[in-house]
């Protein structure tokens, strides 16, 4: 967990980065270059298959893969042995997350139902871990670590909730054939499970297999790396125990062979699940360069005058803005409340409800998932991809200082009304 929120931290560092390389390009003199960049094609022939993408497709479709096959492995590494475990201590950020996606879709719906912006109501719903977790790696311990992850469980449900509403909503017309063999490929991975096939070859060909049906059945692509991810198993494949005597054993041979060397290494090495070691390995990949790419490709929007003007007035914009500044801070909260108060569960140890607000706000930082979404429901060349690039980068400011702000002042509250243990009696220290 502690590894996790480091590179989550300095991820949100990278990507800050990138996202402002990207938007000083698309406001300079390069800005044409920029584009025919990102716009050039690539072509891909596979035999009779040929894949022609630009280059911002081939990381929207096939980087970001990467991403999301990670998402889905941290999600199964909490279902079978973190936060979202245990069911009761997960039930509060869980359904706090709920809220924080329905009310901010709401919200944006207030702005464009039934207008030609309706499409983008998936936009204001995702939360940025990185960002988010950068936030809070800045406050330092002003934050409790309980309410750090309380943030980072209600991210992960949010982003089961994203993958979700992308896998239904934001779905081109399905080709049945392709999605078959999309099904039989995971089928297949199911099945080598099953029978204990531990080498890794077959799963990386059939993986492949499966990005490609599931690319050409219509369905986002992304969504074979969430599928992939939740099948790795999260439970180590050999006994830890067993292992670690094995190894002992080992230390006192003076007659190892290269044989048994490479028996030792296979047993260290499957005695940690596929699941963690895998995240552990793509983790640092997809924050330090996958997502950074994708913001470099993505986030690179005119800001010019007639540009603001035009997204003062859009209800794309203002739906955005409210949705993820509001509809996350109301949304998040009230539902907190209603489920602390009626008993679903505590809130985080060592938090008030000042903090929970301030968390609130800091899960109103859209950016990447945000981005993704406003790919698949606008062209990105129309008006609206424009107004609501400005929207997801105006309210992600803005509800990262007011969500700072928000908890500084709880944490200093929450100083201020901490009794001084030097004026305690000793054994009330002690207990």
């Amino acid at each position: 967990m502690a590894t996790f929120l480091h590179v989550e931290s300095a991820g949100g560092v990278v990507l800050l980065i990138a996202t402002a390389q990207a938007l000083i390009l698309a406001n300079s003199p390069w800005a044409d270059y920029y584009e025919a960049f990102w716009t050039t094609v690539l072509e891909i022939n596979l035999g009779p298959f040929t894949l022609a993408e630009d280059l911002r497709h081939w990381v929207n479709d096939l980087i970001m893969v990467f991403f999301f096959f990670v998402v889905g492995l941290e999600i199964k590494y909490e279902l079978v042995a973190g936060e979202l475990r245990d069911r009761r201590a997960a039930a509060v950020p869980a359904l706090a997350a709920l809220g924080g996606m329905v009310v901010p879709a709401a919200f944006y719906l207030l702005f464009n139902a039934g207008g030609e912006g309706a499409a983008g109501w998936g936009i204001p719903m995702a939360t940025d871990i990185a960002f988010a977790m950068g936030v809070l790696a800045v406050l330092g311990p002003r934050v409790p670590l309980a309410a750090r992850i309380f943030l980072l469980t209600l991210a992960i449900v949010d982003d089961i909730g994203a993958i979700a509403v992308i896998a239904i909503f934001y779905t081109d017309d399905l080709s049945l054939p392709w999605l078959g063999v999309a099904a039989a490929g995971v089928i297949v991975v199911i099945v080598l499970q099953r029978l204990h096939v531990w080498s890794r070859e077959p799963y990386i060909l059939l993986g492949a297999v499966i990005w490609l049906a599931t690319f050409e059945s219509g369905v986002h692509a992304t969504i074979a790396g969430v599928v992939l991810g939740l099948l790795t198993p999260a439970r180590p494949l050999l006994n830890a125990p067993a292992a670690r005597r094995a190894v002992r054993e080992a230390a006192d041979d003076d007659d190892l062979t290269t044989d048994d060397l490479r028996r030792l290494r296979f047993l260290i090495s499957e005695s940690t699940s596929p699941a963690e070691w895998l995240a552990r390995a793509l983790h640092p990949w997809t924050a330090y360069f996958f997502l950074p790419m994708f913001a470099f490709a993505n986030a690179g929007i005119p800001l010019s005058g007639e540009a603001f003007v035009a997204a003062a007035g859009s209800p794309v914009t203002l739906g955005i803005f409210a949705g993820l500044v509001l509809g996350k801070l109301i949304g998040i909260t009230g539902v907190t409340w209603l489920a602390v108060r009626s008993g679903v569960g505590p809130l985080p140890r060592g938090s008030n409800w000042l903090q929970v607000a301030g968390l609130s706000l800091v899960a109103g930082i859209g950016f990447t998932v945000s981005l993704f979404i406003t790919g698949l429901a606008f062209d990105y060349t129309a008006a609206e991809a424009s107004e609501a690039k400005i929207g997801i980068l105006i309210a992600s400011f803005v509800a990262a200082v007011a969500g700072a702000a928000v908890l500084v002042l709880a944490g200093r509250r929450t100083a201020a009304g901490a009794p001084d243990s030097r004026k305690q009696p000793i054994d009330e220290r002690v207990t």
